[in-house]
């Protein structure tokens, strides 16, 4: 009565009705699901939706949980496309919430991740301005946004005065922190005097809104002084970043001068994919991974100081599955495991769905974490099942559809193979494997004879049949039976026995050099009613024969031949090669070694110890010599400062192939080093060793003083004293500065300073009592933690020029032309210029204008006469000469007073004509006759081919060469007088006869 109601169960459960049909049917399986969106609040018109599409058979069905209720489908504002929920009008209170669609069908039901739909705003900015504020020239300030309420979160930018001139960085004076949205100013100037508005946007998925502030009034006061930097823009003490994603940190720094930013790891290396954010307020880390977990810190540096601010970042990671669980066809009774295995920080919880609903330990299922155990397994337990797995990042999700088999044995999806062939000597596997719910009981039979373990035949538990030392007699037919409650069932195959196949020529061991050939033999005998096949492996690894670029050939021959040509031996191609003769019932295999030499492997173990200021021991341990001797070693080295590996001196220099130590010397104090040791021997040199960690070498006091040593100029009472900074392999050490001593010359004592930045390059000694351009001896050196170097070579260094205090005498200005003077005077005595005169400064003015307006023209060197062109004619101009040091300009010499000429005629020549007499013209013009108010004419120029010449008044013609190339010239004809040159008459005399104007 049992067995009946059995069979009836599993012929329901094959037929199908509302039951899962095995090899037809398939559970849903998410292609697409919904993503979270932000829609506008007060947008009423527009619609919403959320994605959900199921692969399944038969098709899926679908439906929508809103905060853990089902969604009203069928209500005018939701409608279900598909398994899309399209919700119109979206309404704020109604309908925000967390939103999870269920695809089902008669297999199971799963369960989608949660979709949060959320509605954006942004207010606009309060009524009242802020209070105006007032920062002195030099100072830092900020102005705070005090952005309205909104959501998501904001992008902030500031325009000033009017929309849309927006603030820009400027060099590093201007900051938009996009944590706080306020406005940042590292050093004022005069011109940031104005009105400010902080202009905030949000960014949602179907659009954007902006809004900005009331003016934000600043104003600032002249009269600033230099300032240290002072961070103002801190990143907190802790931060939490998700792998994967970009992670920023913001710093910012008040100063004058406006302060350089640099940012480090303190526990580490600064991450390299922070590109040039490095040297930014905004320290930028894409795609985050916990090997950039740490302390990071902001330093913030000018002239005049530095400021320092750190904090930690944590990384944190969404879930992630290392291991899933995966569809399972499991027998009735029997017991089902799962496991899931997710990553994740903080660690994720695992809870566990089938058909969307939750799974706990009670009755046949045991839930421990992620673990999941069903025992017993009915029908019932058949559909999808879930693992879940969440921390505070995300929630994911893992699938999988459990199928509860139940039926009698059937071989008709995998019967035994009906043709069998073994070869004789050897040994055959017969397999039975029938479909079959519970597991069947199996057992085989050769003919009538029921078949049991033996010495040459086993039968397994699990229906596997094995023959060995096979002979002609085992030929026949074997059949397997299989038999549960539900039914039996049988199959039957031939076993058909072949001639074993043989090695004939086996290959033999070989010894060659690298790149050399080499061809291993390989002869078979076998069966001749089957093919036979070659095939070779290296150190147990299949090669491919058929790539024609390889290294691996096939030698070409008869059938039984197999042959293996190597191309160009490397040395890792050297070991264990094995050919195979095989048929479709039997192989045979031989093996042979090939040795290749070459140059030697690297060495391994390096460990650097004992390292000094300039010297490091290096131990390591022999690489596999590749049957060469190794003769000797090189030392490789790497530091920051250099562009790749490079051999290093060495003690001893020459490092012989026995030894295991060497000491690298030279080196460079408190400096990063990485090292490589590389073997050789006859046959060359081999790769090198695996980088030794990186090691610093101790500190050392510098060992050479600061080069460029110079100064001069400055305010007045200033004595300016520069220098270049230490470059990085000079320092040797941390705690670095520059030591100053300066002294009058020929005095005794000197003034000692120190200056703490590694990168200042000026010092400024400001006294009340230092005289104008005083000569200065002056030195210097560098220090750092373990000491002092040696002092620099005197340098003369003069203090701050002031303006000479003589003025030029016996100024004589004469005009040469209607619009040119020359200007003469007696030069100052380079005692009264306070300093090195650079010159002479000419101030001219006509005669109703003002001294303040005068037009100004400078000489380049001591020269005490000088032309003033671009003058009006018959003018009179007001003319003085000061003398000028770096320092400005000196007092003025008396006035002297000048009257241009007046202007030369402004016609041209008249009635220019010319005739050509073989190679030679002769040009004719009429006189130039001047008006009153112009200067006389007294003479012509003509300037053409040749250079410029002069005429007299008299002469009205001239005779010129023409030229034998082109046979024309271009002549130009004008009068010139006392008040210049005239106006000219342009034109092109040919082998033509004449032409008149």
């Amino acid at each position: 009565m049992i067995l009946l109601s059995l069979r009836s169960l599993a012929l329901s459960y094959a037929v199908g009705g509302d039951v899962c049909i095995t090899g037809h049917d398939s559970g849903p399986v998410f292609e697409e699901q919904p993503s979270s969106v932000v829609y506008p609040e007060g947008l009423s018109k527009g619609t919403v939706t959320l994605n959900c599409q199921a692969r399944a058979s038969p098709a899926a069905t679908y439906r929508w949980h809103v905060n853990g209720t089902n969604v009203p489908v069928g209500d005018l504002r939701y409608t279900l496309v598909a398994g899309n929920l399209v919700i119109s009008g979206p309404q704020y209170g109604s309908d925000g919430g967390s939103y999870q669609c269920l695809a089902m069908n008669r297999c199971g039901t799963v369960l989608s991740r949660v979709a949060n739909l959320k509605f954006g705003y942004l207010h606009d900015f309060s009524g009242e301005g802020q209070s105006p504020q007032t920062v002195y020239e030099g100072a830092g300030a900020f102005l705070a946004c005090q952005a309205p309420a909104h959501y998501p979160a904001l992008s902030y930018r500031w325009f000033v005065n009017d929309f849309p001139s927006f603030v820009k960085p400027d060099g590093g004076r201007w900051f938009v922190s996009q944590v706080t949205g306020n406005l940042y100013l590292a050093k004022a100037e005069p011109n940031d005097t104005a009105s400010y508005f902080c202009f905030t946007t949000i960014d949602m998925d179907i659009s954007t809104k902006s809004t900005f502030s009331k003016a934000n009034q600043l104003t600032v006061q002249p009269d600033g002084t230099g300032s240290a930097p002072a961070i103002k823009v801190r990143f907190p003490a802790e931060t939490y970043a998700l792998a994967g994603h970009t992670t920023q940190l913001e710093c910012f720094a008040y100063g004058n001068p406006i302060p350089k930013l640099r940012w480090r790891k303190v526990d580490g290396l600064l991450p390299s994919k922070a590109g040039a954010s490095a040297e930014g307020p905004i320290l930028t880390l894409p795609e985050m991974t916990f090997h950039d977990e740490g302390v990071y810190e902001c330093e913030a540096y000018n002239s005049e100081g530095r400021d320092k601010h750190q904090g930690r970042i944590n990384v944190q990671a969404q879930p992630e599955w290392l291991q899933v669980m995966s569809d399972s066809e499991v027998e009735i009774s029997s017991e089902l495991h799962w496991t899931c295995v997710a990553a994740g920080k903080p660690r994720p919880s695992i809870r566990w769905l089938r058909n969307g609903q939750p799974l706990s330990t009670q009755d046949r299922v045991e839930v421990n974490g992620g673990r999941l155990k069903v025992i017993n397994l009915a029908l019932e337990d058949s559909g999808m099942y879930q693992c879940v797995a969440e921390n505070k990042h995300d929630t994911i999700y893992s699938n999988a559809e459990l199928r509860v088999q139940v039926q009698a044995p059937d071989f008709r999806s995998n019967p035994v193979r009906r043709l069998v062939p073994a070869a004789r000597g050897g040994q055959v596997m017969l397999e039975c494997r029938p479909r079959a719910a519970p597991k069947p009981t199996l057992f085989w039979s050769r003919g009538t004879e029921l078949l049991t373990n033996s010495s040459r035949v086993t039968v397994t538990p699990d229906g596997i049949l094995w023959i060995h030392n096979i002979s002609r007699a085992d030929e026949g037919k074997y059949t397997c039976f299989a038999e549960n409650y539900l039914g039996k069932a049988n199959s039957t195959g031939h076993l058909s026995v072949r001639d074993a196949t043989k090695i004939t020529l086996a290959p033999s061991n070989a010894d060659i050099n690298q790149e050399e050939n080499v061809t291993l033999q390989c002869h078979a005998s076998h069966d001749p009613t089957m093919d036979l096949t070659f095939t070779w492996a290296h150190n147990g690894a299949l090669l491919d024969l058929e790539d024609p670029a390889g290294p691996y050939h096939r030698v070409e021959g008869k059938e039984t031949i197999g042959d293996l040509l190597i191309v160009s031996g490397q040395l890792s191609q050297a070991g264990t090669y094995s050919c195979t003769a095989q048929t479709v019932v039997d192989s045979a295999s031989a093996s042979a070694k090939l040795v290749v030499r070459g140059p030697p492997g690297p060495p391994g173990g390096l460990v650097v110890k004992n390292v000094a200021e300039t010297s490091a021991e290096l131990r390591w341990s022999r690489g596999y010599d590749n049957h060469s001797p190794i003769g000797k070693y090189v030392i490789m080295g790497c530091s920051p400062l250099s562009s790749g590996w490079r051999t290093m001196r060495t003690e001893p220099s020459n490092i012989e192939g026995n030894a295991e130590s060497a000491r690298v010397v030279g080196l460079l104090p408190w400096m990063d080093y990485e090292f490589q040791v590389i073997a050789s021997n006859i046959l060359g040199s081999g790769e090198p060793s695996m980088s030794s960690h990186t090691v610093r070498t101790q500190q050392a006091a510098p060992t050479v003083a600061p080069s460029g040593l110079g100064g001069g100029g400055g305010d007045r009472n200033e004595l300016i004293i520069t220098w270049t900074p230490m470059a990085r392999e000079y320092q040797n050490g941390d705690g670095f500065g520059y030591i100053l001593a300066f002294r009058k010359r020929n005095t005794p004592t000197w003034v000692v300073e120190r200056v703490s930045n590694v990168e200042s390059s000026r010092y400024v000694y400001s006294n009340q009592s230092l005289s104008p351009y005083c000569p200065f001896e002056v030195k210097i050196k560098a220090y750092n933690r373990k000491g002092e170097g040696p002092f620099s070579q005197i340098a003369l260094v003069h203090s701050a020029e002031e303006e000479p205090t003589v003025a030029p005498s016996r100024i004589n200005a004469t005009a040469l032309t209607a619009f040119e003077m020359q200007v003469s005077w007696d030069p100052v005595q380079h005692l009264s210029a306070n300093g090195i005169l650079r010159g002479y400064e000419i101030r001219y003015w006509r005669q109703h204008e003002r001294e303040a307006a005068a037009d100004r023209v400078r000489t380049a060197g001591l020269e005490t006469t000088a032309r003033v062109a671009g003058l009006r004619p018959s003018t009179r101009y007001h003319v003085t000469v000061l003398a000028y040091n770096s320092a400005g300009t000196g007092p003025a010499s008396p006035k002297s007073t000048v009257t241009t000429r007046r202007p030369p005629p402004n016609r041209p020549p008249g009635n220019v004509f010319w005739k050509t007499d073989g190679s030679w013209v002769t040009v004719r013009w009429d006189h130039v006759k001047a008006l009153g108010n112009e200067s006389a004419v007294l003479g012509y120029k003509h300037e053409g081919q040749s250079a410029l010449k002069v005429l007299d008044k008299g002469k009205t013609s001239v005779t010129l060469p023409l030229p034998k190339d082109n046979g024309y010239v271009v002549l130009e004809i004008r009068s010139w007088g006392e008040g210049g040159d005239g106006a000219a008459h342009e034109t092109i005399v040919s082998r033509d006869s004449g032409e008149r104007d």
